[in-house]
């Protein structure tokens, strides 16, 4: 069974930290590019940060440049999101996700998806 496993979320300040992690099981993701989303409540689903299979090319949301970077490590199958200088505006349930192919900045890309994990920024 193919398993994406986010973690690492929480309350934080505004100005913080926190670092997300995406555990992959059930399948050697290393050839998948990885992606992370967030939905905040009202809002639709959007794009945050995404990474190729190799770790080569990174895309991110113009909202999160700059304050956020995304890696990984193939031999642990695991996608990170480091966060900082986060904001109110940053809340939301992040969802990490992969696909083999396609756009990495659209959802409809994406074959497998974890369950989400809640970020909170307080002001």
């Amino acid at each position: 069974q193919v398993q994406l496993v986010e973690s690492g979320g929480g309350l934080v300040q505004a100005g913080g930290s926190l670092r997300l992690s995406c555990a992959a099981s059930g399948r050697a993701f290393t050839r998948y590019a990885r992606g992370w989303f967030r939905q905040a409540p009202g809002k639709e689903r959007e794009f945050v940060a995404g990474i190729s299979w190799s770790g080569g090319s990174t895309y991110y949301a113009d909202s999160v440049r700059g304050r956020f970077i995304i890696s990984r490590d193939n031999a642990k199958n695991t996608v990170y999101l480091q966060m900082n200088s986060l904001k109110p505006e940053d809340t939301a349930v992040y969802y990490c996700a992969a696909t083999t192919s396609g756009d990495p900045y659209s959802q409809a890309a994406y074959d497998y998806w974890g369950q989400g994990t809640q970020v909170t920024v307080s002001s």
